[in-house]
């Protein structure tokens, strides 16, 4: 069997595998650099495994994250300098070892929630385990060597620089130059030969930013467009100022408070029957978790929602991520096949009204569409007996509705309250038209509810502003701080918190003066 010979050929390929890595590494580096907020909360957030506790803990504190992210931009940069150029070859594959192992063990490619691998994985198998793998065999050759500034270092520490006597060829040097017959000018050649590359990719990354900026001159805007052109995710270091809050009670509150439904996989969407279970699968613990944390980051301090994320917000609070107030809607509705309503066995509602209260709810109150059917059915008693439960518990109790009768019966009624839930926006938008109720709108007269909310003396939360996402929030949100909203509740996804903030301070900014005084 004939003797396998290891040749310069073999070196020349595992250099271009090492520079590919480094290319890698580099550009992974560079562009989380000029990504305006870019941090690694969210892959450390979502750690799993049995280091996924150490992992989100370094995610808990602003100081030790801006540490993470700093580190982790600056080692994949120099590492991948260093692979690129051939420089510190064997420090550099030690340093793209240990990053890749961290990432590896942060987010090991087991199955997921979804019972499916990981883009990128292959149960137990992932590009990072490859790329680790791939790295510490290269780290067995010496490329740097053979074709980098390692090599060049080498032959300046054997003192083959030297300084040339130019008067007689071949004559004895003195140190401090370089002497080219002990150093070939080919092979100084080779061992830069990295260097044009770089020169490449540094052009070709000054080109994608450039074409980026013009790009985005040109492109519909994201968010109100048929299609999204550009995805844009934008950081707390964009918000434009810091969130008021209102004062219902005894307790406080951001003056925007986070809405619930997406979270809990319920979305109006019209006739899209799929969007429910999108919602669903987008939100699952560990996203609502993050959208909680972005949620507390941008001064919105409160989540309104059903009980039914007792256990989620539990949790949340148990691990320390955060400090997220709750405020519980009480539905009291079961529905049949046909989404026709009927009240809920009124001791089994008694029960959900204090899982509520026992899950740490801040303040409660009866759901819109509850009230709406209980006062049209006559179930009195049982809206005050729910009311007292909440009370007794030392909490703000309030009542919601989406139609406009339900809040003046409840004032004919005398209910006491600490405050109002009631559906706020216009009719400016197209499925608003339609002759029939086909889950388009949700605030039926709201002239006639700017004019009667503006005799009552409680705090008023308005909900559903955008029409279930069919008005533009930057409108919107100025239309019901100006018509007497106090405070508003809006379903956000996490990529739009940022932008709903700016556009609430907007509006507030905006609407300083107006007819019904501010109650909170």
């Amino acid at each position: 069997m004939k003797r396998f010979r290891f040749r310069s050929f073999h070196m020349y390929l595992l250099v271009i595998l090492r520079i590919a890595i480094g290319w890698h590494f580099l550009y992974e580096g560079v562009s989380k650099l000029i990504t305006p907020g870019w941090s690694a909360e969210g892959y450390l957030v979502n750690a799993t495994g049995f280091l996924g506790p150490f992992f989100r803990s370094l995610a808990m504190e602003e100081s030790t994250l801006a540490i993470v992210n700093f580190l982790n931009i600056w080692g994949l940069i120099l590492v991948g300098l260093g692979l690129f150029v051939g420089l510190f070859t064997k420090w550099a594959q030690f340093g793209a070892i240990f990053l890749l192992a961290m990432y590896y063990l942060a987010n090991p490619p087991f199955l997921g929630h979804t019972g499916v691998g990981f883009e990128g994985s292959y149960l137990f198998l992932s590009k990072d385990l490859f790329e680790l793998l791939t790295l510490s065999v290269l780290s067995f050759f010496p490329t740097g060597m053979f074709l980098g500034l390692d090599g060049l270092l080498a032959q300046w520490r054997k003192g083959q620089f030297q300084k040339v006597n130019h008067q007689k060829e071949g004559a004895q040097s003195e140190a401090g130059g370089i002497n080219l017959s002990a150093v070939k000018r080919r092979e100084m050649v080779r061992h830069l030969a990295t260097l044009p590359i770089l020169g490449g990719f540094t052009w070709a990354v000054g080109a994608k930013m450039k074409g980026s900026s013009n790009e985005d001159k040109h492109l519909v805007d994201g968010l109100s467009g048929a299609s999204i052109k550009k995805f844009e995710f934008k950081g707390i270091e964009q918000l434009e100022g810091e969130l008021p809050k209102g004062i219902i009670k005894d307790r406080s509150f951001s003056k925007l408070i986070l809405g619930g439904n997406l979270l809990s996989g319920w979305a109006h969407s019209r006739d899209l029957i799929y969007v429910s279970s999108l919602v669903r699968a987008y939100h699952t613990k560990d996203k609502i978790f993050n959208t909680f944390r972005m949620a507390e980051k941008c001064g919105v301090d409160t989540l309104l929602s059903h009980p039914v994320i007792v256990p989620v917000i539990n949790e949340y609070w148990d691990k320390g991520y955060g400090n997220m107030q709750f405020i519980s809607d009480l539905a009291g509705l079961d529905y049949d096949g046909t989404g026709s309503p009927t009240a809920k066995p009124f001791e089994e509602y008694k029960d959900l009204v204090k899982r509520a209260i026992d899950g740490g709810a801040t303040a409660a109150y009866i759901q819109g569409e509850t009230a709406d059917y209980y006062i049209n059915a006559g179930l009195i008693d049982e809206i005050h007996e729910v009311m007292d439960i909440v009370r007794n518990a030392g909490l703000p109790s309030g009542i919601g509705a989406h139609r406009i009768e339900t809040i003046k019966r409840c004032v004919e009624l005398g209910f006491e309250r600490d405050f109002w839930m009631k559906t706020l926006h216009h009719h400016d938008y197209w499925s608003a038209k339609h002759p029939e109720w086909h889950d388009n709108m949700y605030c039926y007269r709201p002239d006639e509810t700017i004019s009667f909310m503006e005799s009552l003396k409680e705090p008023w939360i308005a909900f559903k502003v955008l029409a279930a996402g069919a008005l533009k929030p930057q409108e919107a949100f100025e239309y019901a701080f100006h018509n007497g909203a106090d405070l508003l509740c809006v379903g956000m996804y996490d990529f739009q918190i940022v932008d709903d903030v700016n556009y609430a301070l907007q509006a507030l900014e905006k609407t300083k003066q107006r007819k019904r005084a501010w109650m909170a």
